[in-house]
């Protein structure tokens, strides 16, 4: 669920530059400086996707990484996008808060992963 959230937040509107006349997302950040920050949260995503599929430990393990990895740009993000700059801040839109709120829905399911390990007997 997070994982297709965060995915499709990649392309709409994070913020708007009143002065600029320019409305920000993840895959359009066009008379900026920001990139496209949208295309490391994708490419993380499909990682992180293909590590909630396997059913092993090691991949169970690398997803909390990898989500870790995701919470922290998407919190990057938040902090440099947002932010003000010259005495102007830009209009936060809907689709910053879902990054945010879909990367700590991906890194809480990481943490506690469905998996169940075999004991062997003695």
């Amino acid at each position: 669920m997070g994982v297709i959230g965060l995915i499709i937040t990649c392309f709409i509107p994070w913020v708007y530059i009143q002065s600029k006349n320019i409305t920000v997302s993840g895959f359009k950040a066009d008379g900026t400086h920001f990139g496209k920050p949208g295309l490391l949260h994708l490419l993380l995503s499909i990682f992180i996707l293909t590590a909630f599929v396997l059913s092993k430990i090691w991949a169970k393990r690398v997803n909390v990484f990898l989500c870790a990895m995701n919470l922290a740009f998407a919190i990057r993000n938040y902090i440099l996008i947002t932010g003000c700059l010259a005495g102007e801040c830009p209009e936060k839109k809907l689709g910053i808060f879902l990054v945010l709120s879909s990367s700590t829905i991906m890194m809480i399911a990481a943490l506690f992963p469905d998996v169940v390990i075999n004991q062997k007997k003695k």
